[in-house]
């Protein structure tokens, strides 16, 4: 079973129902670490140590956040800043993540087709997010494609229940080692997957 760290960060956690429906569909999983990390580092004020041991204690890493101007709060960032040092996550010796797997998990108000070159964002979700597929390159991990939630504000109870079930079953699968890596290559959102094994 692999171990999988959530790295949640959401400035306004109170006032997203998506994101506290899916917090609430994992909490209890085994092998599963949610870490807070507005709750836990409101100063910002991150401790590096700690952070880099829940990082090597786990084998898939989610950055876990809303899609703010087309990317992550501002914590995400400090967060990558500090703990993903060179000599520990890059660099001739930094392979302390080497092999780890990595992903995103994101919510937006946006439709997918707003996400597009024709659409009103001219990129899709995923070149938004080649930062973070670059960063998880730069720690020789696996980015996999990501979890995405669209049109965040608008969806209804039933909506929001599908997207707690279904992140739930992707966790699942990812734990569980059941995912095949070579379909990951060809998917441009993980939630396809979990669809497919519904």
């Amino acid at each position: 079973m692999k171990k999988i760290l959530i790295l949640f960060a959401h400035p306004a956690f109170q006032k997203s129902r998506i994101n506290k429906t899916l917090m609430e569909a994992t909490k209890d999983m085994e092998g599963v670490t949610i870490n807070n990390l507005y709750e836990k580092y409101p100063d910002f004020f991150i401790d590096v140590p700690a952070e880099q041991k829940l990082l090597t204690d786990h084998d898939i890493i989610i950055w876990h956040h809303p899609f703010y101007w087309y990317s992550a709060p501002a914590l995400i960032k400090e967060w990558m800043d500090l703990v993903l040092q060179h000599g520990f996550a890059y660099g001739t010796h930094g392979r302390a993540l080497e092999g780890k797997w990595a992903m995103s998990c994101i919510s937006t108000g946006g439709s997918k087709e707003v996400y597009s070159a024709e659409g009103k964002n001219h990129f899709t979700v995923n070149e938004f997010l080649v930062p973070f597929n670059q960063s998880a390159n730069l720690c020789r991990m696996k980015y996999l494609p990501p979890f995405v939630v669209h049109r965040s504000h608008t969806l209804q109870s039933e909506q929001l229940k599908k997207y707690a079930n279904d992140y739930r079953a992707m966790i699942e699968l990812l734990r569980d080692s059941k995912i095949n890596p070579e379909i990951l290559n060809s998917t441009e959102y993980i939630n396809e997957i979990i669809e497919q094994n519904a």
